[in-house]
C-alpha cells in the first residue's frame, strides 16, 4: 500500500493531510507553523499524521506542498540583492514603470511607490539590439558584458537577471550573456527573460524575471532543505510544489522558476474546494477560505478557477498565470483597534500571526483579534481544541477585547460584535470582487467555507452575500492540503504572436501551437507523466486592434481555419461583452500571445462515505453554551462533528466542534449533513421549500 501527502503551511498552523491510494481513506493532522525554520513545522506534521494512521514514513510516495514561501519574500521585503542586466538605454525600466496607481480614487496622493526589486545601482547596460521582429541590428558586445559582470561581482549581489529589448522574438543574446557571466558569478543563480516569460511588453517581463530571481534563493533553500529531510526518512519520495496556477511541478522546476509560486498556497484552497464542491454536487462555487492573516476568495464556473495572466502580490503585479484570487488583511489573527485621531473601529490589516497570536491562545498576546472576539461571543467555546490540542483563555480574550469596549463606551459583547461585523464587511468587499465586479451575480454560486476560521464566519457572509447554500466540508481546517492531493501537475509554454485576423496566416498559427504544444509534452514527460496521461489545451490572448490589455479566449485546432476562425472571434466577443458590458464589432480582431498547457490527469480521491443517520443529531449534541450571536443572547446546541451521521439536520443556532475548525449555524438556518459529511447550510425557509 502506498500513500501520499498534502501540506500546506499557513501562518498559524501547518496542515497536512495523507491519504492511502488504493482506498482514499484520508488522515488530517494540524501542528502549529514553524516561522524560522518552516521544515521543522512540516517535518512534525507529517510524522504526527503517519503516527495517527498507524504507518510509517517510508510507506510515503508522494509530498505535494503548497507554500507560501515565495509570497513572505515578496511582501516583508525578505528576497535576494539583485543585479539586473539590461540593453543599452534600458536601464531605468523598472524606474520608469507604468503610470497605474493601485488603489480606491485619490489613491495617488497617499501612494508610496515600492522600491524595485533590482535597484538602480544594480543594473547595468550591455551593448546590443534585436528588433521586434527578431532580427539583430546590433551584435552583442561581449566587452561589455564581461565589464558589467565584474562590476556586478563587486557588488555582492545573491541573484541575477538578464533581461534585453525585445529577447522574446530572439534569445540568443540573452543566452550568450549567460554564459559569459556564469564565468565571472559562478555561483550566483541567474534568470534569463526568454526562459521565464517569453512574452512582449519590456516592463512586465523585466519586473516578472526580477522577481523570479529575487524570491529564488530564499525558494531553492527552503525546498533543498526539505528535500533533504523527506529523503532522510522517505527516501524514494518525490516532492512536488503547488503553483499559483492550481497545477503541480516538480521540486526542481519550482526552485528555479519561484515567480510561479507566489500564490501558491491559496491555489491549494481552491483546488480543494472544487474537489469538495464536485463530491456534493456543485460546479458553480465562490470559496471563501480564512485563516489566521487573511481571507483568500475566488470564484468557480463549471468546475474551472477563474485564472488570469497576472499575479499580484502587495502592489507588485507580475506575467505569471495564477488562479484569480483576492486578497484582504482580514482573519482570526487580526488585530482590532481604535486609533485616536477618528474613535472609529479597525480590524486588520495588521495581525498577531502564529507568534504571540491571539490573546487567547495563552502564548503571550495581548492584543484584541478576531478569534478573540469569538472567544468572548461564545462562538468559539473555551472547551474548543484547536488543532485538537491547544486551549483558549477566555478570561484572556476578555481581557484584549475590554480595550476596545473601553475605548468605545461599549459592553464587552457588544465590542466583540463591532469587530465581527467589521471583518465580515472586510471578507464581504472581497467576495464581491471576484463575483459582482465581474459580471458575476453571487446568488448564481454554492459559498464554500474553509481555512481554520472560515466556518465561524460563513453563516453570516452567506447572509451578506446571499449565496446558498454554504458548504462546510470536513476537516475545512487542512482542506488547501486537500487540494494539493486532488490536482494535476500542469505546464504551460507561450509565445508573443502579434497578427491582426484579417491578414494572418493560419497556417503559421497552427504551427506555433504544434511548436508549443511540443514543448509542454516535453516538460511533462520530464515530470515523469505517461504520454496517455497528458491532456494539452491552447489559448490565445486576443484584443481588439488597437487595445492594450487583451482577453485569454480557449481555441481548438479545428478552429484555425477561415471557415471557422469566426467562432474564435464570437466567443472573444461574448467575453469582451461580460466583462465590459459592450463589443466592438466594427473593429478588428488581434492575437497577441499564443499558449499551450499541458496537464495531467488529476490525482483520484473518493469522499469517505458517512453511516446514514435518521435526521436527528442528538447522538453528537455534547451540550449547550451561552453565545451573544447577531446581538442576541442565545444558547446555541454545541455538536461533535466527529459524531454526525449522513442525513442528519441541525437547526440553528447551533456550533459544530471539530480538530481543526468550529462551524457557527445561525438561528432561522439549517444546516444538513450530506452523504460524504460536508455540512450544507441554508435558510430555513429555503431548506423547507428545497424538502418540500
Amino acid at each position: 500500500m502506498s500513500y501520499r501527502i498534502g501540506v500546506d503551511v499557513g501562518g498559524t498552523f501547518t496542515d497536512v493531510l495523507l491519504i492511502e491510494s488504493g482506498t482514499s481513506k484520508l488522515t488530517a493532522a494540524k501542528v502549529p507553523s514553524t516561522p524560522k525554520d518552516l521544515t521543522s513545522g512540516v517535518m512534525a506534521g507529517i510524522t504526527k499524521a503517519c503516527q495517527e494512521a498507524g504507518i510509517t514514513p517510508s510507506e510515503v510516495t508522494h509530498v505535494l506542498h503548497g507554500t507560501t514561501v515565495a509570497t513572505n519574500a515578496v511582501l516583508t521585503g525578505g528576497g535576494a540583492r539583485v543585479g539586473l542586466i539590461v540593453t543599452k538605454g534600458f536601464r531605468d525600466v523598472l524606474q520608469i514603470a507604468r503610470s497605474h496607481v493601485p488603489g480606491d480614487y485619490g489613491a495617488w496622493v497617499v501612494y508610496k511607490k515600492s522600491d524595485p526589486m533590482a535597484p538602480a545601482e544594480l543594473t547595468f547596460e550591455v551593448d546590443e539590439r534585436v528588433t521586434a521582429h527578431g532580427e539583430v541590428l546590433r551584435p552583442l558586445d561581449e566587452d561589455s558584458v564581461l565589464a558589467a559582470a565584474r562590476a556586478l561581482r563587486d557588488k555582492d549581489i545573491e541573484a541575477l537577471t538578464i533581461c534585453l529589448i525585445n529577447s522574446y522574438a530572439y534569445n540568443g543574446h540573452e543566452r550568450r550573456v549567460r554564459e559569459l557571466v556564469a564565468d565571472v558569478l559562478p555561483s550566483i543563480p541567474i534568470s534569463i527573460s526568454s526562459e521565464v516569460v517569453p512574452e512582449m511588453q519590456e516592463y512586465e517581463r523585466t519586473l516578472t524575471t526580477v522577481a523570479n530571481s529575487y524570491v529564488h534563493p530564499v525558494v531553492q533553500h527552503y525546498i533543498e532543505d526539505l528535500e533533504r529531510e523527506l529523503k532522510s526518512t522517505m527516501s524514494d519520495v518525490q516532492l512536488r510544489i503547488l503553483k499559483s496556477d492550481g497545477g503541480l511541478v516538480g521540486a526542481d522546476r519550482a526552485a528555479n522558476y519561484p515567480v510561479n509560486l507566489l500564490m501558491s498556497g491559496p491555489a491549494g484552497g481552491v483546488a480543494g474546494a472544487v474537489w469538495v464542491a464536485e463530491q456534493a454536487g456543485y460546479r458553480d462555487i465562490i470559496t471563501f477560505d480564512v485563516g489566521g492573516t487573511s481571507t483568500d476568495v475566488a470564484l468557480v464556473q463549471d468546475g474551472k478557477p477563474q485564472l488570469r495572466r497576472e499575479t499580484m502580490i502587495g502592489d507588485v503585479s507580475v506575467r505569471a498565470s495564477s488562479i484569480d484570487v483576492r486578497t484582504v488583511g482580514a482573519g482570526g489573527g487580526s488585530i482590532a483597534s481604535v486609533p485616536e485621531v477618528t474613535k472609529a473601529l479597525r480590524v486588520g490589516p495588521q495581525s498577531a500571526g502564529a507568534e504571540p497570536g491571539p490573546a487567547a491562545y495563552g502564548r503571550g498576546g495581548t492584543e484584541p483579534t478576531v478569534t478573540d472576539a469569538n472567544v468572548v461571543l461564545g462562538a468559539l467555546p473555551t472547551d474548543t481544541r484547536l488543532g485538537g490540542e491547544m486551549r483558549l483563555d477566555r478570561d484572556a480574550a476578555v481581557a484584549a477585547v475590554s480595550k476596545i469596549a473601553e475605548a468605545l463606551d461599549l459592553s464587552v459583547e457588544d465590542a466583540a460584535a463591532g469587530i465581527i461585523d467589521i471583518v465580515n464587511e472586510n471578507m464581504y468587499g472581497a467576495l464581491r470582487l471576484v463575483s459582482l465586479e465581474q459580471g458575476y451575480d453571487p446568488k448564481d454560486f454554492a459559498l464554500v467555507a474553509f481555512g481554520g476560521a472560515g466556518p465561524l464566519h460563513a453563516n453570516a457572509i452567506g447572509k451578506l452575500l446571499r449565496s446558498w447554500p454554504v458548504i462546510i466540508p470536513r476537516s475545512p481546517g487542512v482542506l488547501c492540503a486537500y487540494g494539493d492531493v486532488t490536482t494535476r501537475v500542469r505546464q504551460e509554454s507561450s509565445r508573443t504572436f502579434v497578427r491582426q485576423f484579417a491578414t494572418v496566416d493560419l497556417g503559421e498559427v497552427r504551427e506555433v501551437f504544434t511548436g508549443l504544444q511540443a514543448l509542454v509534452r516535453k516538460a511533462l514527460d520530464s515530470e515523469g507523466v505517461p504520454a496517455d496521461q497528458q491532456q494539452i489545451a491552447i489559448e490565445a490572448d486576443i484584443r481588439y486592434s488597437g487595445q492594450s490589455d487583451a482577453i485569454t479566449v480557449p481555441v481548438t485546432m479545428a478552429e484555425l481555419t477561415p471557415e471557422t476562425i469566426g467562432e474564435v472571434r464570437e466567443r472573444f466577443d461574448q467575453m469582451h461583452e461580460h466583462l465590459n458590458t459592450f463589443r466592438m464589432d466594427t473593429l478588428d480582431h488581434e492575437f497577441l500571445n499564443l499558449r499551450a498547457i499541458g496537464l495531467s490527469d488529476p490525482m483520484t480521491a473518493a469522499a469517505e462515505a458517512l453511516p446514514e443517520g435518521d435526521g436527528d443529531p442528538s447522538g453528537a449534541r455534547v451540550g449547550e453554551v451561552d453565545a451573544y450571536l447577531e446581538r442576541v443572547w442565545t444558547r446555541p446546541t454545541v455538536y461533535d462533528r466527529s459524531r454526525l451521521r449522513a442525513g442528519d439536520r441541525l437547526v440553528g443556532p447551533a456550533i459544530v466542534q471539530e480538530m481543526d475548525s468550529t462551524t457557527v449555524i445561525l438561528a432561522d438556518h439549517v444546516g444538513v449533513v450530506d452523504r460524504v459529511g460536508n455540512i450544507i447550510i441554508n435558510p430555513q425557509a429555503r431548506e423547507e421549500a428545497t424538502s418540500a
